[in-house]
């Protein structure tokens, strides 16, 4: 690993990423609204929400009180480095916010939390978390909630009646079922004012693998509108636009009101209006979704020709199979593709083994499966809860593929040589019965623009513009009816909703 990636993974493990002064100056200028105020900052990191706040208050004449906690001293020592005095970081406690915040309220409270995604957090604190979460919303948060979410829901507890706060967060915080939840109860009970969204060319992270939300919120009775800005360039055009409170239209700054309630079953970090139900379909009522197989030791069941050579194995017990989207560079998956794989020594063979008693099997697979055993492949946790731990998900071939988690405008991919997908596409089917020779109509469909452009509504997003559509998510995906129109499918539609 180069040094560069070593400490980018340091960082992540601590789910550091420092907020630039731009996108600071901004969410203070928020925040800070009078001479000797006092902004507490729940992860003070290397201090730059703190430098803002000394450098607007210093161009009003104000003086400016600075507290807070952190957990890293050596993050606070980069803070000092970067120009804080002692008196500064005076009231900055070393510890653990969500174990020990303080006891007090504040009306100006600005963060960019530890970006801590869920795998990353062990048992013991998911724990720890859920019964948070349980006690401050009375109900439990989705396990795939990271740790920064955490930090907004004790953050807004600290918050004193008519407080501002400023969050920069990753927009799935507020993509999907929980993210709908979880902010239904906060605009339930707190004003929304302000959202901020950031092209992926302007993002204030462009090394990280987010797509950041500024979300600004007061502690004062929840109203029905709220203000959605898309920052596409000069990103000190927030700044002024916040300023101005809220009043000037910046270039480089779209900013359009919306309904709260709207907008939070949509996803506050998606820029749509909500879709008539009269005038799309939703995908399942075409398709049916399923994950690609998980083999639980890629390693393993996943191989080359040179390797089923090299251990004797019988092609008979071998499948077909794709296992990268970044080894389907097209939108179609054909014998070039895999031809071309194979000329690479890339797997394209997936071991697919039933249930049968491993002394039934060929003596060269039963040796093959004794070395994984040596090699405590059957220990791996996927594999440790089958029975037996060889047996093989199975799926037929489906005709399309979808690369659910990427960055490429093509998102479906035809696949013409029956190879079954493992767990990095999702497989989708026609509807049986309904769609019979109607393949080529289907494939239109899925290459439209317009359909393509609406993963957006259902999709998780994150950095450079890539987005995650998971199975249940793709399923809820609304077709035009238009489009079903055009394509001659709107009779097979209307059959699946019988």
């Amino acid at each position: 690993m180069s040094h560069v990636k070593a400490h980018r993974e340091v960082l992540r493990q601590k789910g550091q990423f420092w907020t630039p002064d731009w996108l600071a100056d901004a969410m203070v200028a928020y925040v800070l609204e009078r001479d000797g105020q006092t902004i507490f900052d729940p992860a003070v990191g290397a201090g730059a929400f703190f430098r803002a706040a000394k450098r607007l208050a210093a161009a009003q004449g104000w003086h400016v009180h600075l507290a807070g906690r952190e957990i890293d001293p050596a993050a606070l020592a980069q803070a000092r480095h970067s120009g804080l005095t002692e008196d500064d970081l005076a009231n900055t406690a070393i510890s653990n916010f969500l174990n020990d915040p303080p006891c007090q309220q504040f009306e100006a409270i600005v963060a960019n939390p530890p970006y801590i995604r869920h795998h990353r957090l062990s048992t013991e604190l998911k724990g720890q978390l859920r019964r948070l979460a349980l006690e401050r919303l009375g109900f439990a948060l989705d396990g795939r909630f990271g740790l920064h979410n955490y930090f907004l829901l004790v953050a807004l507890h600290l918050l004193s009646p008519g407080g501002k706060l400023a969050f920069v967060m990753p927009a799935d915080t507020c993509e999907g079922l929980s993210g709908r939840r979880f902010w239904a109860w906060i605009t339930a009970h707190y004003c929304l004012e302000a959202v901020v969204v950031f092209h992926h060319t302007v993002s204030p992270f462009p090394e990280v693998d987010i797509n950041p939300v500024v979300f600004l919120i007061r502690k004062s009775t929840p109203q029905k509108d709220f203000l959605w800005a898309h920052c596409t360039a000069e990103p000190e055009s927030l700044l002024m636009w916040i300023t101005s409170d809220f009043k000037e239209r910046p270039i480089g700054l779209r900013v359009c009101r919306r309904n709260v309630q709207e907008a939070v079953e949509i996803g506050l970090s998606r820029n749509v209006a909500r879709l008539e139900p009269d005038d799309n379909v939703p995908f399942k009522s075409l398709f049916t979704v399923m994950r690609g197989i998980a083999t639980g030791a890629n390693d393993f069941f996943f191989l080359t020709d040179d390797q089923i050579n090299q251990f004797e194995l019988p092609r008979a017990f071998f499948r077909l199979a794709i296992g990268r989207t970044r080894d389907v560079t097209s939108n179609s998956l054909d014998d070039q593709v895999i031809q071309a794989l194979q000329r690479r020594n890339r797997p394209t063979w997936l071991l697919q083994l039933d249930g049968s008693p491993i002394e039934t099997l060929p003596e060269a697979l039963q040796r093959y499966l004794k070395l994984g055993e040596s090699l405590n492949i059957h220990m791996r946790p996927l594999l440790a809860h089958r029975t037996p731990w060889y047996k093989m998900e199975t799926r037929p071939p489906p005709p399309f593929l979808f690369a659910y988690l990427g960055r490429r405008n093509v998102r479906f991919i035809r696949n013409f040589v029956q190879a079954v997908p493992l767990s990095s596409f999702l497989c989708v089917y026609p509807q049986p019965n309904l769609l019979q020779g109607k393949i080529e109509q289907l494939w239109m469909l899925l290459q439209q623009p317009e359909l393509l452009e609406r993963l957006s509504l259902v999709g998780k997003s994150y950095g450079g513009g890539a987005l995650k559509v998971e199975p249940r998510a793709l399923e809820k995906l609304p077709v035009p009816r238009s489009l079903l129109n055009a394509l001659d499918l709107d009779a097979a539609e209307q059959m699946s909703l019988f």
